[in-house]
C-alpha cells in the first residue's frame, strides 16, 4: 500500500529525527540493535536483522530484532552469508524486495529451528562506495510484501546507518588507540622506574629485588623469581623469590642450561611462555602447579649477547600475557642483565681493591714499621755489647732504643687509625733522608754520607717523596742485614723533570741473575713504589763488588691521557 505525500513526509521527518540520535551513539553493539529496531518501526516489519562485514567483506556480526533469545537458541546455526544474504553482500543488483523468499532462485532455505518468514526487504549499508553491511526486514505487518515507499525509507535509514556505524568504528579505534597509548605510557613508566632503580645502585641484591618488585606490581602477578648463571657457566641457580608459595618454587632451585623452561630461555636467549602449566610443565616443579599457578613466563637476562640469568613471573590467572607485555619484559630484562653484569664487575673491582690494599698495607708495614723495629733491635744489640766496656754509653743507647720503640708504637697506633704511615709528616724529603741516615749511623756504626741539593724540593708531590723515602729505608735495612759493608754513599740530585736517588755500598753484593726482583718484599716493594708514581728503579750488583740502587720519580704528578 502506497503512502500519501503527507504520510511519507511525516515518516521522513520522524526518520530524520531518529537518525540524528543514531549518530550520537558510540557503542557499536548498541548502535546496531537500535538501527535494526528503527528499521522495523519505519518499515512496519515483524523481524529485522543487520549484518556487518569485516575488512575482507565477510559477515562478521549479525544482529536480529523480533525474535526472543529462546527462539534464537532453537536455530541450528547462525547465518553463513549464503543465499539472499550472500546475494546482497556480494551482488551488484542493489536492493532486494520480494514477496516470497522461498520462490527466489537465490534462496537456500532457512536452518532448522528458524522462524517462518516470507516477504523480504534487503538494503546494503554503504559509505563512500564501500559496503559496511546490510539491513534485512522480513514479514511486512498488514501486507504481503514491502512497498516501494518502505524501500525508500530504509535506503535513507541505511545511509544514516552507514555514517553512524563508521563513526562508532572510528570511536572504537580511537578508544583502542587511547588504551594502547595508556598501556605504553604505563610500560614506559615501569621501564623508567626500573632503569632509575638499576642506575641508583651497584649492589646486586638491591638490583634484583627492585627489578622483580616493580615488574610484579605492574603485571599484578602472585610470584616472581630470578635465576643467575653460576661460575661454571652451565648451571642456573635460584637466587631470589618474591611473592606467594615460596616453598613450592624452592623445591627445584637449580636448572642446567637447556633444561626445563628456565634452561630453555637461557639456551635460546628467547622468552619461554607456558599458559597451561598443568599440561605443559616443561620441567617446571610439580609443586608450583599444585600451588595453583597457571602461567609462567621465563625471560632471559642478557648482556652483550650472553646470558647472565633468567627472570620469571608466575600467575594463577588465566589471562594470557600479551605480546606487548612480553616485549616489555624483554626490554626490562636486557637492562637488568647489563646492570647485573655491572654489579658483578663492581664487586670484583672491590674485591681486587681489597687485595691491593692488603698488599699495600703489607708493603707499608715492611717498609716502615718493621724496619723501625729492626733498627731498634740493632741498637739494643750494640748496647748489650757495651754493657761491660762502657755502661754509660750502653745506658744512653738503651734510652735511645726505648725512645725509638715508643715512636714506633705511636706509628702503629696512627697506622691502625687511618692505615697510612706517617714517617714524613712535617718533613721534606731531604730532612727525612737525613733522619734515616742519623738513625742508621747510631745503630750500625757504618760510615754514611749524603750529597743533596740545596733546594728542599718542597714542590715534589708527597707520594713521590714517600716512594724515595721508603726505598732509602729499605736499602739501608738490607745493607745492615745482608751487605756486610763498611761504607755507604747516598746521592740525591735533580733534573728539570726528575728527582734521582742513588744508594751505593761497598759490601759483598749478590748475583742479580739468581735473584728475582719480583720475589720477596724488599726489592719488589722498591719497584712497585716508584712505578706507582711513574718512576723506575735500577739495581746494579755483583758478588764482592757491592750494590748500587738508582731510583727516580717525576718532579710533577703524571698527567692523565687525553
Amino acid at each position: 500500500m502506497l503512502l500519501t505525500r503527507e504520510e511519507l513526509q511525516d515518516r521522513l521527518v520522524g526518520l530524520h529525527r531518529a537518525s540524528l540520535e543514531l549518530v550520537k551513539e558510540v557503542s557499536l553493539e548498541t548502535l546496531l540493535e537500535r538501527i535494526a529496531s528503527l528499521a522495523c518501526e519505519q518499515a512496519g516489519a515483524k523481524y529485522a536483522a543487520l549484518g556487518v562485514l569485516d575488512e575482507e567483506g565477510k559477515l562478521k556480526q549479525f544482529i536480529t530484532v523480533g525474535m526472543t533469545s529462546e527462539e534464537i537458541k532453537k536455530i541450528s546455526h547462525p547465518p553463513r552469508g549464503l543465499g539472499l544474504i550472500g546475494a546482497l553482500t556480494h551482488g551488484d543488483s542493489g536492493n532486494i524486495r520480494i514477496p516470497e523468499i522461498e520462490d527466489d532462485p537465490r534462496a537456500v532455505g532457512f536452518p532448522s529451528g528458524h522462524a517462518e518468514m516470507h516477504s523480504l526487504l534487503g538494503v546494503p549499508i554503504r559509505i563512500g562506495g564501500r559496503q559496511l553491511g546490510q539491513l534485512y526486514l522480513t514479514e511486512k505487518i498488514g501486507d504481503t510484501e514491502f512497498s516501494p515507499d518502505d524501500e525508500k525509507i530504509i535506503e535513507i535509514l541505511a545511509a544514516y546507518a552507514g555514517v553512524a556505524i563508521e563513526n562508532a568504528r572510528l570511536y572504537e579505534r580511537l578508544q583502542e588507540r587511547e588504551s594502547t597509548l595508556t598501556k605504553r605510557n604505563d610500560q614506559l613508566a615501569v621501564i623508567n622506574q626500573i632503569e632509575s632503580a638499576l642506575a641508583s645502585s651497584l649492589e646486586l641484591e638491591e638490583i634484583l629485588n627492585k627489578t622483580l618488585a616493580l615488574l610484579m606490581a605492574h603485571f599484578r602477578v602472585e610470584a616472581g623469581e630470578i635465576f643467575l648463571v653460576e661460575e661454571d657457566g652451565e648451571t642456573l641457580r635460584l637466587v631470589l623469590h618474591r611473592g606467594e608459595a615460596a616453598e613450592a618454587f624452592w623445591t627445584r632451585n637449580r636448572f642446567k642450561i637447556g633444561e626445563g623452561m628456565v634452561g630453555k630461555a637461557a639456551e635460546t636467549l628467547k622468552p619461554v611462555i607456558s599458559t597451561h602449566l598443568d599440561r605443559d610443565m616443561q620441567g617446571t616443579r610439580q609443586a608450583v602447579v599444585d600451588a595453583g599457578f597457571k602461567q609462567i613466563a621465563c625471560i632471559p637476562l642478557t648482556t652483550h649477547g650472553e646470558v647472565v640469568g633468567v627472570l620469571t613471573i608466575a600467575t594463577r590467572s588465566r589471562r594470557v600475557i600479551s605480546q606487548s607485555e612480553i616485549q616489555l619484559l624483554v626490554s626490562v630484562a636486557a637492562g637488568a642483565g647489563t646492570a647485573i653484569e655491572n654489579a658483578r664487575l663492581h664487586s670484583n673491582v672491590r674485591r681486587l681493591a681489597v687485595l691491593e690494599e692488603r698488599e699495600r698495607i703489607g708493603m707499608d708495614l715492611h717498609d716502615g714499621i718493621i724496619q723501625s723495629i729492626y733498627g731498634v733491635g740493632l741498637a739494643m744489640e750494640n748496647a748489650r755489647s757495651l754493657l761491660r766496656e762502657n755502661p754509660s754509653d750502653a745506658e744512653e743507647r738503651l734510652q735511645k732504643a726505648m725512645s725509638d720503640l715508643n715512636h714506633t708504637i705511636r706509628d702503629i697506633r696512627s697506622y691502625i687509625l687511618d692505615l697510612r704511615p706517617r714517617q714524613l709528616q712535617g718533613e721534606n724529603l731531604i730532612e727525612g733522608l737525613g733522619r734515616l741516615i742519623s738513625e742508621f749511623r747510631q745503630n750500625t756504626k757504618l760510615d754514611v754520607s749524603l750529597a743533596a741539593p740545596k733546594d728542599p724540593l718542597n714542590d715534589l708531590p708527597q707520594m713521590h717523596a714517600m716512594s724515595l723515602f721508603h726505598i732509602c729505608q729499605e736499602a739501608l735495612a738490607n745493607i745492615a742485614k745482608h751487605a756486610k759493608a763498611s761504607k755507604v754513599t747516598m746521592d740525591l740530585w735533580t733534573t728539570p723533570d726528575r728527582v734521582l736517588l742513588e744508594i751505593s755500598d761497598n759490601g759483598q753484593g749478590f748475583d742479580l741473575d739468581k735473584t728475582n726482583k719480583t720475589v720477596g718484599h724488599g726489592l719488589a716493594n722498591m719497584l712497585t713504589r716508584v712505578q706507582n708514581v711513574g718512576g723506575d728503579v735500577d739495581i746494579t750488583s755483583a758478588p764482592g763488588e757491592g750494590t748500587s740502587i738508582l731510583a727516580w720519580v717525576p718532579r710533577l704528578p703524571a698527567q692523565p691521557a687525553a
